[in-house]
């Protein structure tokens, strides 16, 4: 399991007094109130620093950093990123998961055959996509539906899944045999 998580990146600095506006890459920008501290990380450094206040301007979070007064104190944060430990994270309710806690998980099928790995997870707005990378047929997406989705142990890196009717191409060597021809 992923130990840091990125919850942001600095965009830019805000006015004169040392603030920074923070482009936020957590669903939920308001869990900046809930942080002290955070490590920047990017152009070349790393820095361990203490969030003294935050606000928020549209669907930006506005920090300002301890001991950092001036906009020439800051200027240098641009595009870093906000890197926090999973102990600071967002507490996760029962059945929800990080993202980046199934990026590489094994799939399987029902009957314990294996399909491949979780490449990517896409948010659609009805409900996520696992995109499964598979050596015999390639990309396959499958939806988080009870239908589909069977058993989810992030603990252990493991999704297993019941595919409908339709979902899996033609093996990807039947295809390259075909091409041949």
């Amino acid at each position: 399991m992923q130990e840091e998580f990125r919850v942001g990146v600095i965009s830019n600095t805000h006015g004169v007094k040392g603030e920074l506006k923070v482009f936020p890459t957590t669903d939920d920008v308001t869990r900046f109130k809930s942080l002290k501290n955070i490590r920047l990380v990017g152009n070349k450094k790393e820095l361990e620093v203490e969030i003294e206040n935050v606000r928020f301007f549209k669907n930006m979070a506005i920090i300002k950093l301890a001991d950092y007064d001036d906009i020439n104190d800051v200027i240098g944060f641009k595009g870093m990123d906000i890197i926090i430990d999973r102990q600071d994270a967002v507490k996760l309710k029962e059945n929800e998961y990080f993202i980046s806690d199934i990026i590489g998980a094994r799939v399987r099928l029902e009957d314990e055959r294996e399909l491949g790995t979780v490449k990517n997870v896409i948010m659609t707005g009805a409900n996520e996509v696992f995109e499964i990378e598979s050596d015999i047929y390639g990309s396959v997406l499958v939806p988080s539906i009870k239908d589909c989705i069977k058993k989810l142990d992030v603990k252990n890196g493991l999704l297993v899944v019941s595919l409908l009717d339709g979902m899996l191409n033609e093996p990807l060597k039947k295809i390259k045999e075909e091409e041949k021809e």
